[in-house]
């Protein structure tokens, strides 16, 4: 499963205004929720809370990856997210999350979850990504870049 194939310009947000992990964290959900693929919102966002309170989903090179396994979903769920000006998130090294993709997953699974996880962290280690996010004009170049993740 590539993560080209979980992402649509539906779910994408290309100007995140949210000023903290939290609001992100809701603006990127919420864009799940206007397309009809939350079932119940309120019990996703808890689950999502509930897991980056346990330990930061911020990671290294401007990406955060808030995830939760939840019964709000009935399948394995990503949006993206692009804040220009990054934002505080507990990255791993200090820096400004710019690059934050949401996944949501039901709770009687994990292989695709990880998979899908795995497959982020990879691309934004071997470089080269974020520049090309970062000087995206579209959803429709977003969708592009990540849609040639390996």
């Amino acid at each position: 499963m590539k993560i080209g194939d979980l992402l649509t310009e539906e779910f994408i947000a290309p100007d995140l205004k949210g000023s903290n992990k939290y609001e992100v964290i809701e603006e990127l959900l919420d864009v799940l929720v206007k397309n009809g693929k939350i079932k119940d919102r309120e019990l996703a966002l808890k689950d999502l809370i509930e897991r980056e309170q346990y330990l930061s989903t911020g990671l290294e090179s401007g990406l955060a990856v808030p995830h939760a396994k939840t019964a709000a979903v009935e399948e394995l769920l990503l949006s993206f997210g692009l804040s220009r000006n990054g934002l505080d998130f507990e990255t791993l090294d200090g820096k400004p999350a710019h690059f934050i993709f949401l996944v949501l997953s039901p709770r009687d699974t994990s292989g695709p979850h990880i998979k899908v996880l795995a497959q982020i962290t990879r691309n934004f280690r071997e470089g080269g990504i974020g520049p090309q996010l970062m000087n995206s004009h579209s959803k429709a170049e977003i969708l592009e870049i990540i849609r040639n993740f390996k």
